[in-house]
């Protein structure tokens, strides 16, 4: 007799929330998933905490810092989501990018953590002043700035 197959209850990447064949009360589940589904299409966080915040509004996420105190107890370095229902939090995956609207730049995450992305700085020294090279490096500095690429 072949092995019946299995199902995760949850998605590999983000942990979202499966629907089983039969399953009661269904719209708790699909809920669930597309509030983490609405969090993470474009993550924009408030700024690093380690304390929960007082009034969160709903939608508002922050990244959790060190040490994290109260209701982010055990949650460093995830994302902590406010909706209706409360506090969801959001494990990163390498390589994800959120908007730090505080730092007004982007963060990253690698290596099992969070890193801010400074834009490089202006050109600056040298015997020569070249410029025409100095105005071109200060403009592809501004796209990128203007982009958000760099903060």
């Amino acid at each position: 007799m072949t092995d019946p197959i299995s199902f995760s209850s949850a998605s590999p990447r983000f942990a979202l929330p499966l629907l089983f064949a039969g399953q009661s009360q269904k719209e708790t589940t699909v809920n669930e998933a597309l509030l983490a589904a609405d969090f993470l299409m474009h993550p924009a966080v408030e700024a690093v905490v380690a304390t929960p915040p007082t009034a969160p509004g709903n939608g508002q996420c922050w990244l959790v810092g060190s040490s994290p105190t109260g209701a982010f107890s055990g949650q460093s370095d995830r994302i902590a989501a406010w909706s209706e229902g409360g506090w969801r939090f959001i494990a990163p995956r390498e390589g994800m990018r959120a908007y730090d609207v505080t730092a007004a730049a982007y963060r990253h995450y690698a290596g099992g953590s969070w890193h801010l992305i400074a834009a490089p700085a202006g050109p600056s020294g040298g015997s020569v002043i070249d410029s025409q090279a100095r105005s071109a490096i200060a403009a592809i500095l501004a796209a990128l700035r203007s982009t958000g690429a760099l903060s």
